[in-house]
């Protein structure tokens, strides 16, 4: 079978043929396979001849092996038939036509070459389309060769071929075919981690197939385009596609009408895997348009549309138009023109996997995976295969056929991603975590995969999120720190245009609860994403229309999201103390419930209702809106009559309202219904401190709040950590009051820390992040050790967990114990803000701490905010004696403070008021004697009391006197300053309003100058245009013959002897310089050797230079001059050239006028020797410049009437072309002057 046999190019250009006016293309593979054949048979008559129809063979080859060979017949004619049974696609009756036929050939080696050529091409034909395994199916007996079998086959033969002849041209393109068809079987190296490395065995024989075809190339002196399109397909199997490119593009310039094989499918391909996916499908449409019924580029034009559609979110009507067009326009009708085609069922497998057709997935991927030469597809089919038993719960079989379809793409290091990331997750349903984790790690170290990101961040999270709920004490920031990792780099990757990816909600929810205990704020922020993707994903009729509200519209849209989802943004919108914001996510999340029960009837929505109306609750009375929470209280307790947390609820709001009876009464009466719930217990807790805060016993065992906190830790939990901490803070006050007087006292006392503090702790190892718990041991640390420096950042950090009021109150406590009292009266000042405005506690810690600051700053003003302070916490409870104490010791302080300062810091009025103050002090004092339960001892107050009254009181009245005096003294002195002062600001305001108008009078008159500029530049640019149009008006003139302007034309004046050469530019001499020339100042000169042709190897005497006037342009100004090129120099030889010269001048003489006048006095000395009489005029050079060159000084005054006459004639040294006034003389200046 010939190699070249369709290698000559009949067909028009781009692939049109000819003879097809429809453009479409013809194969002309076994175009030369005649439809009948006439076979000679021996008989009477020698011309007889049995005639065979080529087109209807007989199913039985049988009949036609025995005529062949009873006639004799020749190698052609079996080959001719073998070929037609060929081209019917009954490649088994050629094959044994053809092995017939070598058994009949009696003409020797020569008639068996071209016989087993065909038969190895037959076999090769038959590896194609064999299986690459034996089927399981196959009976017993029945024998089914594999692609390895016919390759054996084809091998033997191909030798059997190249011993009788191994530079047989058809052996060339039949052993590289044979080759690429073993590399293709061969498996991608498991041991070889090298991205685009080949097995050594594969690439050495795709560079054996390469040399074949270059061999075959070289036999066909190029023309056979068969072996140029196999040599590409080695390099593209190589990897080399811009080399494989080239080949295929070779080949269709060649051969432009080639359609089967089709160079187009392999230009395609080459650009597919070059990144310029457009232009693969452009070729691959041409080659449809060329072949309409071409299977594979209708496949590979549906792997093209499957591509795009993996680029648009699937709930969009581009994925379906997409994914449609693949399947039904290319796919479908492909695998009708070859249902056996391993790409098609690969492809339609995967079609049937997503509409769970498992039947058709498994027929449809073991073709693909028994059919193909293409290892990717092999893997393709396995992986199907994996899924699908993946989907049934066959994890064993998934296992292996996701390993199988790894290894088909070189397992390891390489391999197929899917398949490895399938693996990982049969190891999840398995339970095999640790196993997951090592797979997920090294698909991420390979490739950086965002699916295996997300799962295994999704695993580390689980095992964090386990580890909170089993309340098991074990440190999993490790697995914290990697979940957050990983799943942050998927939500990055989102952000990033050319991946194209879709955000996947479930991270967002695994990073909002990963991030809810320590950051609030990205919690909400993910939650909020989340939020926008299910905004996004609302259908468009389900939308409402867009108003100018944009809050409203955002909370109609809510109203189609899932509500435990606003609930959670609502609880982060809480906890951040967004009351508003939270309580419209609420009441979304209520309108969302209404909604989706709506939609789906068998939906349950009652459990969703209670809990989003009970946060509601929650956040109305967080806002200060205890009334619209009763009210919701309520409605929760008309549907859930047992809902023991609205009842506590409203409890709390009737104890806040009134302390005295209705609060009390349903604090008792829930205690009573609800005894057991350790809530209630709590809050009943909680009340008993309250109602028993102003009589406490001395001793903590006997104090209520403590037995009742006792009772629940015996009777109902032990491990209650609010009754812990309780017990906790109650010591910590029984510690606080006792005395210290004696070292037992103080022994007794520190044990009580101690007891404290064991509370606390334990309520730690409880709930390791308990605020409250380890607040209640830095106040230990801080009353008991004196350590404010291990408590300060104890503090700190409960400050930024715990938005409570006693936070604040004790960082002032420490910041005041440190004497830091700007920093103490902004944490207290920062608990009033936490709805303690009304707590006369804090007001009193910040009269303590201003009082403290003033007497450290000697400051008038700390004393009076802290009597200020002071005063509002008696205000607010007037009942208690130690406010009222502690008003009176400040007013004494500032009394005392007043005293002290000198007049000029003092007021009268400031010293009055300290006077009326101390009257108010010692009648406080009195008062506070004489109750039953002085803050200190009544002999300590009655003495201070009478201090006051006999000391006190006699100063501030003499300071009162020395006040009025110094003030009605220094009152003059004090208004005459008032007046200076205001004099002096008065005079200040007038230089400024000067300097202000002088600025103002600068920048005027600036602009008024600018103005005067820009008006005289307009008149100067009217006037230089009007001077060019008068100039191009006098230029201008009347055409007599069209009467139009015409521009007027410089007429030159007439030159006989015929025009002379135009010489380049020179240089220009102006006046000065000539008339320095004219006055025999001369330069220094320097030599030069002697010039070519002068015969004379002396150096030549120093001679002058001059610019020469410029032929041809117009006089600039006067002085500058153009001059021509010639240089005149002597020359032994110049006699001859002297006369042509002086006749060539003299027939010019008579074109100018008046030449000598301007030539007299311009001196020009012919360089030569004493006895030349006349000078030699000759051209030697082109240059810029011409140069004059002359003898010494006394060769200057040379021969006058000469040198006349030479300047008469009209010389390109003399004068220009437009007659111009020649030099006036020459200026002598070095070889270097330009």
């Amino acid at each position: 079978m010939s190699a070249t046999k369709n290698g000559h190019v009949n067909g028009g250009a781009n692939g049109h043929d000819a003879s097809n006016p429809n453009g479409r293309m013809v194969s002309k593979r076994f175009s030369d396979i005649p439809s009948a054949i006439d076979i000679p048979v021996t008989g009477e008559d020698d011309d007889q001849a049995v005639e065979i129809d080529l087109e209807d063979l007989l199913d039985d080859p049988t009949e036609l092996c025995t005529l062949l060979e009873n006639e004799g017949a020749a190698r052609t004619y079996w080959m001719t038939v073998a070929l037609a049974y060929a081209k019917q696609k009954k490649v088994d009756h050629a094959i044994e036509m053809l092995t017939k036929g070598q058994s009949a050939m009696r003409g020797g080696n020569k008639e068996r070459l071209s016989m087993l050529t065909c038969l190895c091409w037959m076999y090769l034909w038959k590896s194609k389309e064999a299986p690459r395994h034996r089927p399981d199916s196959v009976e017993h007996g029945e024998e089914i060769k594999t692609k390895e079998d016919w390759l054996k086959m084809a091998t033997s033969n191909l030798n059997d071929a190249s011993r009788i002849n191994p530079s047989f041209p058809p052996l060339f393109l039949a052993r590289g075919v044979l080759q690429l068809l073993r590399a293709s079987t061969r498996p991608f190296p498991r041991n070889n981690t090298a991205p685009g490395a080949l097995d050594p065995e594969k690439a050495e024989l795709l560079r054996g197939a390469q040399k074949s075809f270059e061999d075959a190339i070289k036999a066909s002196h190029g023309r056979n385009m068969l072996a140029v399109l196999g040599k590409a397909r080695a390099a593209y199997s190589m990897g080399k596609y811009a080399e494989a490119l080239e080949g295929y593009q070779e080949a269709l310039r060649s051969m432009p009408d080639l359609v089967d094989p089709d160079p187009r499918i392999g230009i395609g391909c080459c650009f597919w895997q070059l990144g310029f996916k457009e232009d693969a499908k452009s070729a691959w449409e041409r080659s449809l348009e060329i072949n309409p019924d071409s299977k594979v580029a209708n496949i590979l034009l549906a792997q093209f549309y499957l591509d795009q559609s993996a680029h648009v979110p699937t709930n969009s009507p581009e994925f379906i138009q997409l994914y449609k067009k693949a399947m039904t326009e290319y796919t479908q009708k492909s695998y009708k023109a070859d249902k056996d085609m391993p790409l098609t069922c690969a492809t339609f497998a995967g079609y049937f996997l997503s509409r769970k057709s498992m039947p058709n997935v498994e027929a449809l991927a073991q073709k693909a995976i028994q059919y193909t030469d293409v290892n990717a597809i092999a893997s393709d089919g396995w992986y199907l295969l994996a899924r699908k038993e993946h989907f049934d719960d066959n994890y064993e079989k998934a296992l292996d056929y996701y390993g199988r379809a790894d290894d088909a793409r070189g397992g390891a290091d390489r391999g197929y991603m899917p398949a490895k990331f399938g693996a990982a997750q049969l190891s999840v349903l398995k339970g095999d975590f640790g196993e997951a984790k090592l797979r997920l790690e090294k698909i991420i170290q390979q490739s950086k995969n965002i699916e295996a990101m997300i799962l295994l961040g999704t695993l580390y999270a689980e095992e964090v999120f386990s580890s909170q709920e089993s309340g098991v004490k074990e440190d999993k920031t490790t697995e914290y720190k990697k979940a957050v990792g990983y799943l942050e780099n998927a939500r990055t990757a989102w952000k990033d245009p050319k991946k194209n990816l879709v955000p996947d909600a479930s991270v967002l929810l695994n990073l909002a609860r990963l991030y809810e205990t320590e950051q609030l704020e990205k919690s909400l922020q993910c939650l909020q994403q989340v939020e926008q993707i299910e905004f996004d994903q609302i259908p468009a009729a389900d939308k409402p229309e867009e108003t100018d509200d944009e809050v409203a519209y955002k909370n109609t849209m809510r109203e189609s999201l899932p509500p435990q989802l606003l609930n959670n943004i609502g609880c982060f919108y809480y906890q951040s103390e967004k009351f508003d914001l939270a309580r419209e996510m609420f009441q979304a999340a209520l309108n969302a419930c209404v909604k989706a029960g709506e939609k789906l009837e068998g939906m349950d929505t009652d459990a969703l209702v209670t809990t989003i109306s009970f946060n509601l609750g929650r956040t109305y009375e967080a806002s200060g809106m205890p009334d619209e929470a009763k009210t919701v209280y309520e409605g929760l307790l008309g549907r859930h009559g047992d809902y023991t947390d609205a009842k506590t609820r409203l409890a709390y709001i009737a104890l806040r309202r009134d302390r005295t009876e209705e609060g009390p009464k349903a604090v008792s009466a829930l205690y009573k219904e609800s005894s057991a719930d350790l809530e209630v217990r709590a809050l009943y807790g909680w009340y008993l401190g309250r109602m028993h805060s102003r009589k406490r016993s001395s001793n903590v065992n006997e104090d209520p709040e403590y037995r009742h906190y006792k009772h629940t830790l015996q009777q109902y939990d032990k491990h209650d950590r609010y009754a812990l901490i309780g017990m906790g803070n109650l010591n910590l006050m029984a510690a606080r009051e006792m005395r210290r007087d004696s070292e037992s006292d103080k022994q007794a006392r520190s044990k009580t820390y101690t007891k404290a503090v064991e509370f606390f702790d334990k309520a730690l190892q409880l709930d390791p992040k308990s605020a409250y718990a380890a607040q209640g041991i830095a106040i230990a640390l801080v009353e008991d050790k004196k350590d404010s420096k291990t408590a300060l950042p104890i503090f700190l950090k409960v400050r930024d967990t715990v938005k409570d009021p006693s936070v604040f109150v004790n960082l002032g406590h420490i910041f005041a114990e440190s004497r830091q009292y700007s920093k103490a009266i902004e944490h207290y000042e920062a608990a009033l803000t936490k709805d303690r405005a009304h707590d006369s506690h804090i007001l009193t810690c910040l009269g303590r701490t201003w009082l403290s600051k003033g007497k450290g700053d000697k400051s008038l003003s700390s004393f009076k905010s802290a009597l200020d302070y002071s005063i509002k916490a008696l205000e607010i409870s007037p009942e208690q004696v130690h406010y009222k104490f502690n008003v009176a010791f400040v007013q004494l302080q500032l009394a005392t403070m007043i005293y002290n300062l000198p007049e000029t810091q003092r007021s009268l009025e400031e010293v009055q008021g300290a006077a009326k103050g101390l009257e108010d002090a010692i009648e406080a004092l009195d008062a506070i004697a004489k109750h039953p339960s002085p803050p200190y001892p009544k002999h300590d107050i009655e003495q201070r009391a009478n201090m006051a009254r006999n000391t006190m009181r006699r100063q501030l009245e003499r300071s009162i006197q020395a006040q009025k005096e110094y003030e009605e003294k220094n009152a003059s002195k004090i208004q005459a300053a008032k007046e200076q002062r205001e004099a002096e600001l008065r005079r200040r305001e007038e230089v400024r309003e000067a300097a202000v108008r002088a600025e103002n009078e600068r920048k005027a008159k600036i602009a008024e100058e600018r103005q005067k500029i820009a008006e005289r530049d307009r008149e100067l640019a009217q006037a230089r245009a009007a001077d060019d149009i008068a100039r191009e008006n006098a230029d201008m003139t009347t055409d007599s013959e069209t009467g139009e302007r015409i521009k007027r034309k410089k007429i030159p004046k007439g030159r006989s002897g015929g025009g002379k050469r135009k010489k380049k530019e020179d240089g220009i001499t102006d006046d000065e310089d000539s008339g320095a020339e004219e006055g025999g100042s001369r330069s220094q000169r320097k030599s030069r050797k002697a010039r070519r042709g002068s015969g004379s190897d002396e150096e030549k005497p120093k001679t002058k230079k001059r610019r020469l006037a410029k032929k041809g342009g117009e006089k600039k100004d006067e002085g500058k001059y153009k001059s021509s090129e010639i240089v005149v120099e002597s020359d032994s030889d110049g006699d001859d050239g002297a006369d042509e010269a002086r006749k060539a001048m003299e027939g010019e003489a008579g074109d100018d006028v008046g030449m000598q006048e301007a030539t007299n006095g311009q001196t020009t000395a012919a360089g030569g020797d004493s006895d030349e009489e006349e000078q030699v005029v000759k051209t030697t050079r082109k240059s810029r410049r011409g140069v004059i060159e002359d003898d010494e000084d006394e060769d200057i005054e040379a021969d006058t009437s000469a040198v006349g006459a030479t300047h008469q004639d009209d010389s390109p040294n003399t004068a220009n072309e437009d007659n111009d006034t020649p030099m006036a003389g020459t200026a002598v200046a070095d070889d270097d002057d330009e």
